[in-house]
């Protein structure tokens, strides 16, 4: 782990959070959100690309094991969140942040009867190695060497971030952005392993991941997969799971939403999308998709349409 100095508060952090009291506080849901207890809204701001957002309140919802392609770094407001990690689960409480790297599956749930509430940024790679050559003197891919951190200064700043975008501050947005990104990664970053080659079992997880994304609208079955790559049912599960954190079917789900997000992205209606991936129709794609993103496709295609709303995580309708 980078340590830092003790003169952080006197260094860019406190100059690009001047404005105090305003940013110290989570930003506040829509008062129809919070008396209907879930609430979320997932959503990118133009002026910060290679950046997806999600404040939100979950009491019920858990998250399946998933992945993203990019960073996660969760700032968690209210109640508790449990993170389930290949080595192990945490939990986070009020003032605590989670940071995630690229490809890590992972799961998430309420930690606690009362649920709990986070505001979340996820920068690509591209945005944290920028930051990271600007920032640190990190060679190699840069990431997070720990999971969990109790850090209200790096909670507020993310908090920070949210607000900005929501009132289209996109100077204060951009600042806040960059400096709670090099904080975390010069208090808790490191370089990211560098890939050694794959091991038989593994280059064959990998032929089987390269498979199933040419058909993920008509998959094989495990059998025919292993048939396929010349190993057995139980072993090409085995090693699939040790590579990619998740059986094939699990990351198969992933990989259809990931798509989905696409599509929606690029203004293609929920049904369409649904089919377009290899869900059986437009309920089968909002169960999973809601599952593993936080909001339903509807709504997710909504902001990305410039709709300025906070949803329930049950419906699609705005709260």
């Amino acid at each position: 782990m980078m340590g830092s100095g003790a003169g952080d508060a006197d260094g860019p952090e406190a100059a690009a959070t001047g404005a105090g009291a305003q940013i110290a506080r989570p930003p506040a849901a829509a008062p129809a959100a919070r008396r209907n207890g879930e609430w979320a809204r997932h959503w990118q701001y133009a002026e910060l690309p290679g950046l997806d957002l999600l404040r939100a309140r979950y009491v019920r919802h858990a998250f399946p094991r998933h992945s993203h392609e990019g960073y996660v770094l969760g700032a968690v407001t209210g109640g508790v969140e449990r993170v389930g990690l290949p080595d192990g689960a945490v939990e986070a409480g009020d003032g605590g942040i989670i940071m995630i790297n690229p490809e890590v599956p992972h799961t998430a749930q309420a930690g606690a009867p009362e649920g709990w509430a986070y505001s979340t940024l996820y920068p690509s790679p591209q945005l944290v190695a920028g930051i990271a050559a600007e920032t640190t003197g990190l060679t190699g891919t840069a990431g997070f060497t720990e999971t969990f951190a109790a850090d209200p200064e790096a909670v507020r700043l993310v908090n920070g971030v949210h607000r900005a975008a929501e009132q289209g501050n996109a100077l204060a947005a951009d600042s806040l952005l960059r400096v709670v990104i090099a904080r975390l990664l010069r208090r808790h970053g490191g370089p990211l392993p560098v890939r050694t080659p794959a091991a038989a079992g593994a280059r064959t997880a990998e032929r089987a991941k390269a498979l199933l994304e040419t058909r993920l609208t008509s998959p094989p079955t495990l059998e025919q997969l292993a048939q396929e790559l010349g190993t057995s049912p139980f072993a090409l599960l085995r090693a699939f799971k040790s590579v990619y954190g998740m059986p094939p079917h699990a990351w198969l789900t992933d990989a259809r939403v990931r798509r989905a997000r696409l599509l929606l992205e690029a203004g293609t209606a929920p049904a369409e999308a649904a089919v377009a991936v290899g869900f059986t129709d437009q309920p089968h794609l909002n169960r999973h998709f809601t599952r593993i993103v936080g909001v339903p496709p509807g709504a997710y295609r909504r902001e990305r349409a410039g709709g300025a709303r906070t949803y329930k995580t049950a419906g699609e309708g705005p709260s």
